[in-house]
């Protein structure tokens, strides 16, 4: 068996931390925000039993966790590193086998190079900062999409979601006039 090797990473909203390992956990992403929702997930649901754990989010090879206030990083942190390196070595089931993956994009031709731009562009640099978007629609010029992991909550989300994201897809997408994110 490999060695599992866990590092750190800030993301920039203060709450969440990401914890990286060398290798693949999942292919695409599962956000888990409560431990009600995390009930499918054997990892997310042994992350919780931390009572500091108020959120899970899983992508590629990283898990993104975001903690309660009342305590600091400085504290937990080497706890949650050691879980998921034991976590990953022991090979906990981040989702049940039955779930697919696979990117399916439906729509329109415009929904569709939506879609696309989202997958392509958006998500990496998204997922960089442990999150993850989700199109949901594109309505008179107004696309809707699902911010989620450490950027569900974010106070530089509306930043990204606006200058970043909606730039991208107005120069990209001509009909798209406007991104906003549904609340979740």
């Amino acid at each position: 068996m490999a060695t599992i090797n866990v590092y750190t990473e800030t993301t920039p909203n203060p709450s969440t931390m990401k914890f990286l390992v060398n290798k693949l956990l999942i292919n695409g992403s599962l956000d888990y925000p409560d431990r009600e929702k995390a009930q499918e997930s054997e990892f997310a649901r042994e992350l919780f039993k931390f009572n500091f754990v108020e959120g899970v989010f899983f992508a590629s090879n990283f898990v993104t966790v975001t903690k309660s206030e009342s305590v600091e990083w400085s504290d937990i942190e080497p706890l949650l590193k050691d879980f998921v390196k034991g976590a990953v070595e022991s090979e906990l089931p981040v989702k049940p086998i039955e779930h697919s993956e696979e990117v399916n994009f439906e729509g329109s031709e415009t929904e569709i190079k939506i879609q696309q731009v989202l997958h392509d562009y958006v998500r990496p640099a998204v997922e960089q900062d442990g999150g993850a978007i989700a199109y949901r629609s594109f309505d008179n010029g107004v696309v809707t999409v699902e911010l989620r992991g450490s950027c569900s909550g974010c106070p530089s989300s509306t930043i990204t979601l606006k200058a970043g994201i909606e730039g991208l897809l107005k120069r990209m997408v001509p009909e798209v006039e406007e991104v906003v994110a549904e609340a979740l």
